[in-house]
């Protein structure tokens, strides 16, 4: 479910980059974002630029520890079902960077899940965490954000899942709730700094928009939390959980369709208003839901997802659900 939430808050922050794409000729020319910009203001941007990556990045570190831990005791060698795991991803990175759009993530992500995630493996989990701690503070000191975070991110997660965290937070109400509102307290200030020193075009404007991100995003994660632990837990995982489920196919297929909005509609990205953004945003993902919510019907996973497993068990597992 938190998977899916942040699939469609990362498509909202990249619908205008995605389009500009089609206005840069060069491979190596970069991309146009207006993301800094728009987080400088009162607009969409405040809400999703820099706020929805980190728990997607938080995420993926969770992930690969628990797949880590799962097959454990099933290879021989778990360490190179991992790293064959994240030379696919890299492929499919790569492949998505040069042919569509050359903001993709997924490069990245492989990239320091290699560098950085595979050789914490070999770490005890309070160096992981202390890493983590480190790698996390140092980007907005410097004056970095969003890549710069990403390592850290990774191995927060990897902390979580090792010190086990996450087997408890689904049934923890106070937690959430006390760090939810440490967040939003932080969050708060933090934001309206960002926006003066984006308003007067001061050197931290970046540190802030950095930590104003992450406050934003720890918020989000645990007002998701309590949701669920609410009665509206069917409804948001009706909503999110298969988007989430087929992320990868619904990541990469999202950018085709961006692109061909966009020739459609025509025009700079640049006049669109946040409505605008809103609305290709859903007119993308409503079609999504609904071929995630039939296609998980019948199959077990994603078709990405499927291919990318069967590329890392080097084995085919099955698609189709037993009926």
């Amino acid at each position: 479910m938190l998977r899916g939430f942040a699939l469609c808050g990362i498509l909202l922050a990249n619908v205008k980059p995605i389009a500009h794409m089609l206005d840069t000729g060069s491979v190596t020319r970069p991309v146009v974002t207006a993301a800094s910009e728009d987080g400088a203001g009162l607009g969409l941007g405040l809400f999703v630029d820099q706020r929805i990556f980190p728990i997607f990045s938080l995420l993926f570190g969770i992930g690969f520890s628990l797949l880590l831990n799962s097959v454990e005791g099933r290879v021989s060698r778990p360490r190179v079902l991992l790293l064959r795991r994240l030379l696919v991803l890299l492929a499919m990175g790569l492949a998505h960077m040069f042919l569509l759009w050359r903001g993709d993530i997924l490069t990245i992500y492989a990239v320091v899940g290699l560098v950085v995630l595979l050789p914490s493996t070999w770490l005890p989990r309070w160096a992981v965490a202390g890493l983590a701690a480190v790698l996390i503070a140092l980007p907005p000191i410097f004056g970095s954000n969003h890549v710069a975070l990403v390592p850290g991110l990774f191995l927060l997660g990897s902390a979580l899942t090792r010190y086990g965290v996450i087997d408890r937070i689904d049934r923890s109400v106070r937690v959430p709730a006390a760090l939810g509102l440490v967040f939003a307290a932080g969050a708060v200030p933090a934001a309206w700094v960002q926006i003066d020193s984006g308003a007067a075009g001061t050197d931290d404007f970046t540190s802030w928009f950095a930590i104003a991100g992450l406050l934003i995003a720890g918020a989000y994660v645990c007002a998701l939390l309590l949701l669920l632990r609410t009665p509206l837990r069917p409804v948001l995982q009706g909503v999110f959980a298969p988007l989430g489920r087929m992320a990868l196919t619904n990541y990469l297929s999202a950018t085709v369709l961006v692109l061909v909005t966009a020739r459609l509609i025509g025009g700079s990205p640049d006049g669109w208003s946040d409505a605008m953004v809103l609305l290709i945003a859903a007119a993308i993902l409503v079609p999504q839901w609904l071929v995630s919510t039939l296609w998980l019907r019948r199959y077990s996973q994603g078709p990405l997802e499927w291919l990318w497993r069967w590329a890392t068990w080097t084995h085919r597992p099955p698609l189709r659900r037993p009926t």
